[in-house]
């Protein structure tokens, strides 16, 4: 398929600096999954939030993305916007804001991302009254799922239709639960359907042991990508965060600690990011840092894009899907 206009635009105009490193990761994430590699896209931050979902859906529909590391945030937040919508609330002033004025915000049970308020009736307690039912079902009968697989079930079950408020098809985690897309939480005890999660624990009503756990995630992918990474797996990052901290561990465990010296490295690695390399910043790190700890080969394509995520991923996955 020919490229689109946005693609077009991409590689007349893009030629130097972060722009530059931005086409050379698309296309290198290109001949990735050419080469029959697979890839890893990790979410940090509030990529649901800032509506990546409207491109990111497609990708996952078109197989360009086949395994995601998210934090609990990203996988709730892009349910939330489903069902609450039209609630959420723009504050362009942000910067402006005084402590009386987020006081206000809180009141008005709206919880603030840099410019975006979610609000906490529609979003937060719709999605509980919803989730805690299908919690509560596998607590009583004894089984025990991931976080993600709860969601899944909560999107697949239909109990969400009548407050969708934006088309199906912007959903990126309604588009990973039509395909069973593996997903990765790790971390998932601090998003807010953790916290809730939590309470109903210490209030005795379910189970700790009914949500499935970080360990748990760990021999998960542990086992997904030794099955899956005979043609390489590429580690799309972006942002920070444990959301790649924890998946990118993978390899380093199995080639030390299991001694499975036949393991590969990851085939490709990029990150969005505009953490500042520092004295012990991990999500600032160059990659080469990740060769010394086993993650990265000698010869890994690495890249690193010093920008905003909501900025670059969008215009990275339009190259991707021909746009």
């Amino acid at each position: 398929m020919n490229k689109g206009p946005i693609s077009q635009f991409i590689e007349k105009h893009y030629l130097h600096f972060n722009a530059a490193a931005l086409v050379d990761a698309a296309k290198a994430y290109e001949d990735q999954l050419k080469g029959g590699a697979k890839m890893m896209v990790t979410l940090a931050g509030a990529m649901s939030t800032a509506e990546l979902g409207k491109i990111f859906a497609e990708m996952i529909r078109r197989d360009k993305v086949q395994i995601i590391s998210c934090t609990g945030a990203n996988l709730e937040e892009d349910i939330m916007n489903l069902v609450a919508h039209s609630h959420y609330e723009r504050v362009p002033n942000y910067r402006d804001l005084t402590p009386q004025q987020e006081w206000d915000l809180l009141e008005r049970g709206l919880n603030r991302v840099t410019d975006t308020c979610i609000p906490e009736h529609e979003a937060f307690r719709r999605l509980q009254k919803h989730i805690y039912k299908i919690w509560k079902d596998a607590d009583d009968k004894g089984e025990r799922y991931f976080p993600h697989e709860f969601m899944y079930k909560l999107l697949l079950s239909g109990a969400l239709e009548e407050y969708y408020e934006i088309d199906l098809k912007d959903s990126w985690m309604y588009a990973a639960a039509e395909k069973n897309l593996p997903i990765v939480v790790p971390g998932w005890e601090d998003s807010t359907m953790g916290n809730i999660f939590a309470s109903y624990v210490i209030k005795g009503e379910l189970k700790a042991t009914t949500m499935k756990s970080g360990i748990e995630y760990m021999t998960f992918l542990a086992d997904w990508y030794t099955k899956n990474s005979n043609n390489g797996v590429g580690f799309f990052q972006i942002g920070g965060g444990i959301a790649g901290d924890f998946p990118i561990c993978v390899v380093p465990m199995l080639y030390q600690d299991m001694e499975m010296h036949d393991v590969p490295f990851w085939s490709y690695f990029c990150q969005i990011s505009d953490s500042t390399t520092s004295y012990g910043s991990y999500s600032g790190a160059v990659p080469n840092e990740k060769i010394t700890w086993g993650k990265l080969d000698i010869n890994t394509p690495k890249f690193i894009i010093e920008s905003d995520a909501t900025i670059v991923a969008p215009l990275i996955f339009a190259y991707l899907l021909d746009l």
